[in-house]
């Protein structure tokens, strides 16, 4: 069958053209002789990565207090031997802020020679953890404590190179150089002081220079734009500064055997596995993500393996080590810039190393004309970046700020092992303190009593349980509220047994959870028979009766299956029956659209069968979903919606946006209308409603990408392709015209088709819809709100299309004029 059905009549040799270009071949040719290319992708996304290396790699290693070549070495082991062996493409390895304290300490202990030792060891270490494959494991470590190590990493680094940066020595420790801190204030070197500010001032301001010359300029890295401007000031005003001194490769220290306690060296080659490990795995974690952003890419790359990561980490710590470098790591920074600088393969990180080592060699002259005290801002500003306000907000969010200021403080001021471990010691108190501490309450509102639990509810809690439960009279109305996602057996017989005692008094009893696919007690079902999921929900009607009503039959769970689900009472129970309740309820924080849910107000307020679902959606809403988002909703109303994406899809009932997307209240500013269509700007041809909703979420809440999402299947689409010039102007055929342009374009010859990935679009319909995508992103570029936004990379337009047959995603890329649909899978996504 004809991908599309063309509206004008074409010759044989145009259809089979145009056949041959959608319907991808039956057999692949066959393969060309393989032959090594470099993209050029990768080799302007080298040189980006080596440009932000090269003086990072140098501050690093004066912060350490190690000759300076070292840095130089380990860029150019992590760049070629990670780069070569790793399981993560894309991240770039090489020196890293978060091994500084580390490796500072070791060489003021044990000196240069068996610090490079310690890390040919620590290369082994990580070699052998890989083998045995435990690097999901290490990402079990809270996020509190990997924060917390950084911020107390990057603390020591700031104070100790802030003394640099004043023209003086920093100290061996946090707390000597507090102390010799008023002594060098008073003791300014003004010349280096002004080389800081100078480095400091072109890093903040670089990135922040607006407009499309702005654009331009932040291609350079801010990062040697400020080494290279102090460099330039220094040596054309000629002020006597401290320099980079490279001795010559001759004199090159290697690694030596380990001198030293038997038991320190231990420790220092588990601090620095520890540290390299963590760092590099949570790195590659965090370009998984940010490859996951990028469809096209992500296909190309694929998840990355933590497990070869961390081979490729350890053989990367091996070559360094022996040759005389700093410990490797996977650095965010570089990884990050490789990410964005449109790097496609592994070979941008190893022609990166290439590049260091051809400047190790080549540039010496030129590097030796970078002050000190701009290097030493350089790290120092790292440093101070690694104490991230969004890590602090995050953690306070998910109560672990606990845990997160004591290994800060414990890295700061014991080391960077005892720090993690204290951090390791109090996160387990906390999670423990969690699952003991358990908060019952009970208060009375119009006559019914409320018993609230909130955590985990075990058998430490049963005393207090019991205590709480007795305070409700006999015969009275009881709501108990199980705030918490774990119940033990002890807890589970405590409750059903109050609960059949309260019962056959005549009272009444309900149970509401945050459980869910929750079933009702069935008649007679105690004990072992009953589960805590059978009785998380008790109907009011059947607790005073004892009798099964129109909810025991009913076993939905939300999303499945579901078949437009509506829970609907038996035969035998009159549709406007108040006791024939439903039990089904959505997901915490979705609400299913349609589904029938317990109202418990006992009354059906809508005047038919649509009023009375309407009315037990929203009583289940107010019931059931609204404690759970109340909190989320208040602070959206406090502080103002800020969505970051405007979502333009059709109004066909099958597309839930909130679903696709997995977006909550306040993520997207959703446009909804027949046919996903964006009226070209203009008196004749526009329409005032979505374009006033374009430039609302462009001007006035600032998002960051546009999105038109088409699917298949669409009505307005299959309306356009049959329409028929002339006949009456209904107001369904006035704002189809806008479509029109999408018909014309899927008719032009000129113009390649838009395409599935994988397969050939299934029909002319698709066809249309694929090509009604890209064509409203046109109309779109044409506002000028948009058009000007675009100009200042503020915005980002995005082409989608669902297959709601197949719940698949795909995303447009166009590259080279081809606009293809790829699918987005889970195998797309980060870990």
């Amino acid at each position: 069958m004809s991908a599309c059905v063309p509206t004008r009549a074409t010759d044989s040799n145009a259809n089979a053209n145009r056949t041959k270009r959608v319907h991808p071949p039956h057999s692949p040719p066959p393969p060309a002789p393989r032959r090594f290319r470099i993209a050029g992708a990768d080799v302007s996304a080298s040189i980006a990565v080596f440009l932000i290396a090269l003086p990072l790699s140098l501050g690093i290693a004066l912060a350490t207090g190690a000759p300076l070549q070292a840095g130089l070495v380990a860029a150019a082991a992590g760049g070629l031997v990670a780069g070569l062996l790793g399981g993560c493409p894309l991240q770039v390895s090489g020196p890293a802020a978060g091994l500084t304290v580390v490796t500072a300490d070791l060489i003021h202990r044990y000196g240069w020679r068996t610090t490079c030792a310690v890390t040919v060891l620590a290369g082994l270490a990580q070699l052998a953890l890989g083998c045995v494959r435990v690097a999901r494991t290490a990402l079990a470590v809270s996020p509190a404590i990997v924060h917390g190590m950084l911020a107390g990493i990057g603390v020591t680094i700031a104070v100790a190179q802030l003394h640099i940066v004043l023209g003086g020595t920093p100290q061996s420790s946090v707390l000597a150089n507090l102390r010799a801190l008023p002594a060098q204030l008073a003791d300014l070197h003004p010349a280096d002081v002004a080389m800081s500010v100078l480095t400091l001032a072109l890093l903040l301001l670089w990135p922040r220079v607006p407009g499309r010359l702005g654009h331009l300029m932040r291609k350079i890295p801010a990062a040697l734009v400020a080494v290279a401007g102090a460099t330039l000031t220094a040596s054309l005003t000629g002020l006597s500064l401290a320099k980079v001194d490279l001795p010559s490769w001759s004199s090159h220290a290697l690694a030596g055997l380990p001198e030293g306690p038997v038991l320190g060296i231990a420790a220092a080659v588990l601090t620095t596995t520890l540290v390299c490990s963590v760092q590099s795995l949570l790195g590659a974690v965090a370009v998984d993500k940010l490859v996951a952003g990028q469809p096209g890419l992500s296909a190309r790359v694929g998840r990355s393996d933590l497990n070869r990561e961390l081979l490729g980490q350890g053989a990367a710590n091996i070559v360094s080590g022996a040759l005389g470098g700093l410990p490797v790591a996977g650095v965010a920074v570089r990884s990050s810039a490789n990410v964005q600088a449109g790097a496609v393969s592994r070979n941008s990180t190893m022609l990166h190393g290439v590049l260091v080592v051809v400047a190790a060699l080549l540039m010496v002259p030129v590097l030796e004309l970078i002050p000190l005290a701009s290097l030493a801002a350089l790290v120092m500003a790292v440093g101070i970046q690694m104490v991230s306000l969004h890590h602090i907000r995050t953690v306070t969010r998910h109560r672990e700020v606990l845990v997160y200021a004591v290994t800060t403080l414990g890295v700061v001021f014991l080391g960077v092992l005892e720090g993690v471990l204290l951090g390791v010691t109090v996160a387990v108190a906390v999670a423990l303190n969690r699952l003991a501490h358990t908060r019952i309450t009970h208060d009375e509102k119009e006559g019914v009593h409320h018993v609230h639990v909130r955590g985990q509810l075990t058998f430490l809690a049963v005393p207090r349980l019991s205590r709480t439960l007795h305070l409700v009279p006999q015969g009275a109305h009881a709501v108990v509220e199980l705030d918490g996602s774990f119940m033990d057996h002890a807890a589970y017989e405590s409750l059903q047994d109050w609960q059949n005692a309260h019962t056959a008094r005549g009272g009444s009893a309900e149970l509401t959870g945050r459980r869910t696919g929750v079933r009702v007690t069935e008649p007679g079902r105690t004990g072992s028979d009953a589960t805590p999921a059978d009785t998380a929900t008790s109907t009011t009607s059947e607790a005073r009766t004892g009798t099964p009503t129109a909810s025991t039959a009913c076993r939905c769970h939300p999303w499945t299956p579901w078949r437009n689900h509506q829970c609907e009472p038996p035969r035998s129970a009159p549709l406007n029956d108040p006791t024939a309740e439903s039990t089904d309820r959505p997901a915490p924080g979705t609400s299913a659209p349609g589904t029938a849910t317990p109202s418990g107000t006992g009354k059906d307020t809508g005047t038919g069968p649509g009023g009375h679902q309407l009315a037990r959606g929203i009583s289940a809403f107010q019931r059931n979903t609204a404690p759970l988002v109340r909190g989320e909703l208040a602070r959206l109303a406090r502080e103002g919606q800020r969505p970051s994406q405007l979502f333009l899809t059709c109004a066909d009932s099958r597309l839930v946006t909130s679903m696709i997307t997995s977006s909550g209240p306040g993520d997207l500013f959703v446009v909804r209308n027949v046919g996903n269509l964006v009226p070209p700007p203009g008196e004749e041809s526009g329409d005032d409603s979505v374009a006033a909703a374009i430039e609302y979420a462009v001007d006035v809440l600032r998002v960051r990408s546009i999105t038109v999402c088409g699917h298949s299947g669409c009505g307005a689409m299959q309306a356009l392709l049959n329409s028929e010039p002339g006949g009456a102007q209904t107001p369904l055929k006035r704002w189809l015209r806008h479509g029109l342009p999408s018909l014309e374009r899927m008719a032009d010859d000129g113009r390649p088709w838009a395409r599935l990935a994988g397969r050939a679009p299934a029909d002319a319909v698709e066809q249309l819809c694929l090509t009604n995508v890209v064509q409203q992103l046109e109309h779109l570029r044409g506002h000028e709100s948009v058009a000007r936004a675009l100009r200042e990379g503020a915005l980002e337009l995005h082409g989608m299309y669902f297959h709601v047959g197949e719940a698949q995603a795909y995303l447009l890329t166009e590259e080279d004029g081809d606009e293809l649909f790829d699918g987005v899978g889970v195998a797309d996504m980060s870990a």
